[in-house]
């Protein structure tokens, strides 16, 4: 697939199906406040390109994904981790993005650009998702799994023809694409750089500190008050209606989950999975030497390392089909445990090998697996029983509040009194039935609404709904000092600690200015000085806080001196060199930036192209129904509020 496509149409038709097909449902982050939006347009279009449409739903499925992958860079595993500010811009960059991918589906329309039906069957037939365990096309596969979320077979089949046209057309423009070498080398310069520093750390922890007297603490609580106090609690009755409420109360026929269950037998009926080392050798004299070698005691590192002329694999766990050769696989799961087998002559050449473990065939019944079958299935159908129910479950609050919810709505009630942190009086976590970004966002609400205010339904993240009714509120309030006078102390310690380590890295850093550097300022103190490894851009270096090292490519030559104060304590360093490698002691390096500069400067055409065709037909966009989408996305805003 292109690059374009992969890349800049990170969710193409084809891609949101195949992921919907992979996860049995779309899982979004909200479908949109579509209950009341009235107008010209369907309340599930968010944007109209000529007779292409960017639905509520598409739109969700496409940022979820987008989210996850910002999540992943980022190094966290929750999306829901991501500051509102990311999420948001992430999800008008989507946006964006499903604009132009309408506009480039129309303008293959209008150019009659045509799929053969040879190309769209081979297309699905080479799809993972509907591959059986041979690694071949399997009907049933694919019937079941469009069974699973409801889609036919021609939509499918127009979703991916449709694909098929955009590929014909924007990858020629795309073809050719190569940065400038110019561009390269300044990019490798800067990508490449290293830096080298001299470290003095001040940890708070080596801090001695005076005994204060009780004037001194006395005097410290009063000046740091909201320090001691105890934190503000309200009792809250709360109401969440989310896909994991909602999967409790679905009920799934049995057929259905055998259906699926079938569907799957890969996954519950594993058949023996062996690892195996294999050498496969140019010539029976090569092999006889590479076995004498290993039944003299080498070890496999030492195998490899050695037969330079020969291919040298590991396949862990692999099934007899996983393996190419025939002859070989029956060979290798006919073979004794531990044992060298070899030299032997297969269709791949001469190989010695040794199994190094075996695992036995498992089999999970249906009943072992009900349970998960169950929940794969319901989740897969909560994200659109949701919105079916939202209407249902705002009527309800509307007519008796929070204590008269219908039980067949899969809506989670619950009441308590918390803090703003989500704890309890006892210390404990409150049980709050919701994920981790729709928790907050209810917590952050009980909090912001009016003692006695009438409860209202709000949209809060990842598809969840709640409502909330604060009853009533204990005030934070300072502790007497004698309650807070082992939290006193350990406050005035650590502020003393801090004091002193700043005193002495302030001594240092002014001595270190004057005297060329925390080298020779340090060894005139007799403090120990660091050398770390030598720094990179975007590389973590043990020892070496992440901000030091941004402070230290912001320099901009050697013997400046720089001063960090980091939650442990401080630090002083001193730049020493900036080292810049050679493009040809790098090629590899050189060679990846390269690809992904000509890969860049490729989506840049074909987003300027998709760009041009919005001049030709201006996209309509539903204001209302995007609002709502944001705000799901975001958190903020929902049924009965409205976002800033």
């Amino acid at each position: 697939m292109i690059s374009f496509l992969r890349h800049v149409f990170v969710d193409s038709w084809l891609g949101r199906v195949i992921a919907g097909l992979l996860f049995l449902a779309f899982v979004g982050w909200g479908v949109g406040d579509v209950l009341s939006n009235i107008g010209s347009e369907r309340a599930d279009v968010i944007v109209r390109v000529g007779g292409q449409t960017v639905t509520t739903e598409d739109f969700l499925s496409a940022v979820q994904n987008e989210l996850q992958q910002v999540a992943r860079q980022s190094g966290m595993t929750d999306p829901a981790q991501l500051p509102v500010a990311t999420r948001r811009q992430a999800a008008e960059q989507v946006l964006q993005r499903l604009m132009m991918q309408s506009e480039i589906t129309l303008s293959a329309e209008r150019l009659g650009v045509t799929v053969p039906d040879d190309a769209l069957r081979t297309e699905v037939f080479g799809l993972p998702a509907f591959k059986g365990p041979d690694g071949r096309f399997d009907r049933k596969l694919f019937d079941s799994r469009l069974q699973q979320i409801g889609m036919t077979e021609k939509r499918l089949l127009d979703l991916i023809r449709a694909d098929l046209a955009v590929r014909a057309l924007v990858e020629p423009l795309q073809n050719g694409a190569r940065a400038p070498e110019t561009m390269v080398r300044h990019v490798f310069d800067f990508d490449a750089q290293t830096r080298t520093i001299d470290l003095v750390r001040f940890p708070l922890t080596a801090q001695a500190v005076p005994t204060p007297d009780a004037a001194q603490l006395h005097r410290f609580y009063d000046n740091h008050s909201w320090l001691f106090q105890t934190p503000e609690y309200r009792h809250a009755r709360i109401v969440v209606l989310s896909p994991d409420s909602v999967a409790q109360s679905v009920e799934i026929p049995d057929a259905e989950l055998k259906r699926l269950y079938e569907a799957e037998a890969a996954k519950y009926n594993v058949p023996e999975t062996r690892t195996v080392q294999i050498v496969t050798a140019p010539s029976q004299a090569r092999a006889q030497a590479i076995a004498d070698q290993w039944k003299a005691g080498a070890e496999w590192d030492r195998i490899q390392a050695d037969a330079k002329d020969s291919a040298t694999v590991q396949m862990d766990n692999v099934r007899q089909v996983g393996i190419p050769s025939v002859g070989l696989a029956k060979l290798v799961f006919a073979a004794p445990l531990a044992n060298l087998q070899g030299p032997v002559q297969v269709d791949t050449g001469w190989v010695v090998f040794r199994v190094t473990l075996v695992t036995p065939p498992h089999v999970t019944t249906f009943d072992a697996a009900r349970q998960e079958l169950r929940e794969q299935i319901a989740h897969g159908q909560a994200a659109e029983l949701v919105g079916q129910r939202v209407q249902k479950l705002q009527d309800a609050i509307a007519g008796g509040g929070l204590d008269h919810i219908p039980d067949n709505l899969g809506a989670a009630a619950i009441a308590g009194t918390l803090n703003a942190q989500g704890m309890t009086q006892g210390g404990e976590t409150a049980p709050i039935p919701a994920s981790p970004a729709l928790r907050k966002a209810i917590i952050e609400k009980v909090f912001s609404q009016a003692k006695g205010a009438n409860p209202t339904l709000v949209q809060g993240p990842e598809n969840g709904w709640y409502a909330v009714a604060v009853d009533s509120i204990i005030p934070a309030q300072v502790q007497p000092f004698d309650a807070a006078a082992a939290q006193v102390r350990a406050a005035w310690d650590d502020e003393a600690r801090r004091h002193a380590a700043n005193v002495a890295a302030t001594a240092l850093y002014v001595a270190a200015k004057d005297h060329g550097g925390v080298a020779a300022a340090a060894a005139a103190a007799g403090q120990p000085v660091e050398h770390p490894a030598p720094l990179a851009r975007g590389q973590a270096v043990e020892g070496v806080p992440e901000e030091l090292a941004q402070l230290a490519f912001r320099l901009d030559k050697t013997g400046q001196t720089m001063m960090l104060d980091g939650p442990d304590g401080f630090y002083v360093a001193t730049l020493t060199a900036i080292i810049h490698p050679a493009p040809d002691k790098e090629a590899m390096r050189v060679g990846r930036i390269r690809s992904a500069m000509s890969q860049a400067l490729a989506d840049d055409i074909g987003m300027s192209y998709a760009a041009a065709l919005q001049q030709v037909v201006k996209p309509k966009t539903n204001m209302s129904a995007l609002k709502s989408a944001l705000a799901s996305v975001s958190g903020t805003g929902g049924a009965g509020e409205t976002s800033p």
